[in-house]
């Protein structure tokens, strides 16, 4: 790609929006020097728009970029909370919208780079995110459900309340569930109805390193699960529960680390745990390439 073509005439059109770059990517296909070279040419900052790596601590699993990549260009919105916090969309879109006003009364064109779809979305258009507070008492409730009866038991209570969001939501994905049940019970509405016609708020240029050869892409997930059991994901995990582990907290449902721990447990052998977040890393792949597509049209 000859992505300082596509920088120069982006830089070039005019437009009374204020500019930002998204570059986004499906999972173990990120490139850190293809950001830290727009960052350079750019003089600008990079935003992460990843869900887990907002966690301390979460380090060879989320693929955080190390100091030395970083190569002294800031980078906001990594490592921000700890493992007991819990962080909606709202509070993300809130803090990074301030860190991308700041950059623009600099003149510096705000990078965001990560692949958690949600989080892209909120800042990339104009649409309402509902200001609902968490109610820790009915979270701690649904998470004891799922994991006495499994998540499905929870997503059928989603399902009762709320099909339409239903119908947008992924099963296994927990904490998108509880939310939507949060918000239709602290609400009365459904989540889709605080959605609008999505317009972009800014003037937005797309950049993705994913060249569309998935059978390249689910090579590599299988070939990036295998490095990090292979430099320390196990010891990671370990001496995570050491200093912190409540089996309600947020981070446990992230894929990887929930299979790390069952492994721990005795229930699955090593050989088990890695095909197992292997395949799921490849099915996550699917819906987040399934959820990209519109980028491109």
């Amino acid at each position: 790609m000859d992505y300082k073509k596509h920088l120069d005439i982006f830089l070039e059109k005019m437009t009374h929006q204020k500019k930002i770059i998204v570059i986004y990517w499906p999972t173990a296909c990120w490139k850190t020097w293809f950001w830290i070279e727009i960052a350079k040419y750019l003089s600008s900052e990079i935003i992460s728009t990843d869900s887990r790596q907002i966690f301390k601590y979460l380090n060879i699993w989320t693929g955080k970029v190390t100091v030395q990549e970083m190569q002294n260009i800031p980078h906001h919105m990594i490592d921000i909370i700890f493992l007991d916090t819990q962080y909606s969309v709202w509070e993300f879109k809130k803090a990074a919208e301030e860190i991308i006003s700041d950059l623009h009364s600099k003149w510096k064109i705000p990078i965001l780079v990560g692949w958690t779809g949600l989080y892209i979305d909120s800042i990339m258009y104009d649409f309402d995110i509902p200001e609902v507070p968490a109610d820790e008492n009915l979270r701690k409730k649904l998470e004891l459900e799922a994991i006495q009866f499994w998540k499905e038991f929870v997503y059928e209570k989603l399902k009762k309340i709320d099909p339409k969001y239903a119908l947008e939501v992924h099963p296994n994905n927990l904490n998108y569930v509880i939310r939507g049940i949060e918000v239709k019970l602290l609400t009365g509405k459904s989540k889709k109805d605080f959605q609008t016609e999505k317009k972009f708020k800014y003037d937005t240029l797309l950049l993705t390193p994913y060249d569309g050869n998935r059978d390249v892409l689910y090579e590599k997930i299988n070939m990036r699960v295998q490095k990090m059991f292979d430099d320390g994901l196990i010891e990671e995990v370990e001496n995570i529960l050491k200093m912190w582990y409540n089996k309600t907290d947020f981070w446990l449902k992230t894929i990887g680390y929930e299979e790390v721990i069952w492994y721990l447990e005795g229930k699955y052998t090593l050989e088990e745990a890695i095909k197992k977040v292997q395949q799921w890393n490849r099915n996550y792949a699917k819906r987040q390439l399934t959820w990209f597509w519109k980028y491109n049209n």
